[in-house]
């Protein structure tokens, strides 16, 4: 499968830089009734929620990343992508397909259960 690398943009409407850290995880959710773009897709966290927007715009996008646009039609309703670097005015990501993630049979549900382990665990530690 094709790697797709995309620009997180939109930080500063929600928590800023401070929920990228490299390596982490986050959910992409296709936001098609947003007035603002027909083509959105929202940066989710667990626990959080958004956290910002795939970049569409030409102003916004990072030499080398895709678009939400180009992105948009890749995807059905979700997908997920792993922050590879972070910098002062976003963060790029790589996109992993839910089927990537799926292929032992294993639902968003019981993926959702096993990150509140996760999180729990790292807390206490």
């Amino acid at each position: 499968m094709t790697n797709y690398f995309i620009t997180i943009t939109g930080q500063k409407h929600y928590f800023g830089m401070k929920p990228f850290q490299t390596g982490r995880i986050v959910t992409l959710i296709k936001e098609p009734a947003n007035d603002f773009d027909k083509e959105a897709i929202r940066v989710e966290l667990p626990f959080i929620d958004t956290i910002g927007y795939v970049a569409n715009s030409r102003y916004t996008v990072f030499e080398g990343t895709c678009s939400a646009g180009r992105l948009y039609d890749k995807f059905e309703d979700y997908a997920f992508a792993k922050v590879m670097f972070v910098a002062h005015s976003g963060g790029i990501a790589q996109v992993i397909f839910k089927e990537e993630t799926e292929k032992d049979g294993e639902g968003r549900e019981k993926r959702k259960t096993k990150l509140k382990k996760i999180s729990k665990g790292k807390k206490k530690q």
